[in-house]
């Protein structure tokens, strides 16, 4: 397992980009998606480009209560469909199965989101995850 980055929704891109900045973060990669609505740079203290932060920034206002701010920790892991069999033996809740081979969600007993991403390629679809439906929220 690697750890990948920690998000975390703002609403002022450019206020937080100043902050993160002054504190000695660099900018290592931004990806804005048009259809989602959506601008995430990932930040890193330089020579440590492996443990970053994600800033998400949703174009459309939102005001974040309750800890919506703090998106959800990212893991990698060397095959999904184990480590959310394990996960699944062991009673915890996927609650966004890895249909597509790549990702999944859970949450911790305190209710923190954990991304789940496939090292390297995509698995292929395979039962029972292509046809698990989501469970609650992540």
């Amino acid at each position: 397992m690697k750890y990948l980055h920690t998000m975390v929704r703002v609403s002022d891109l450019e206020a937080n980009l100043a902050f993160y900045t002054l504190l000695g973060l660099k900018e290592v990669r931004r990806y804005d998606h048009e259809a989602g609505r959506f601008t995430l740079v990932f930040l890193a203290a330089p020579g440590d480009e492996s443990a970053q932060v994600e800033l998400t920034c949703n174009w459309d206002p939102e005001v974040y209560t309750g800890g919506r701010n703090f998106g959800h920790l990212a893991y990698q892991v060397d095959d999904i469909y184990a480590a959310c069999q394990r996960l699944m033996d062991g009673g915890v809740t996927i609650n966004r199965p890895p249909r597509d081979g790549y990702m999944a969600f859970v949450r911790s007993p305190d209710g923190i989101s954990v991304e789940l991403l496939q090292k390297g390629d995509r698995l292929a679809p395979a039962e029972p995850w292509a046809s698990m439906p989501n469970v609650g929220a992540w």
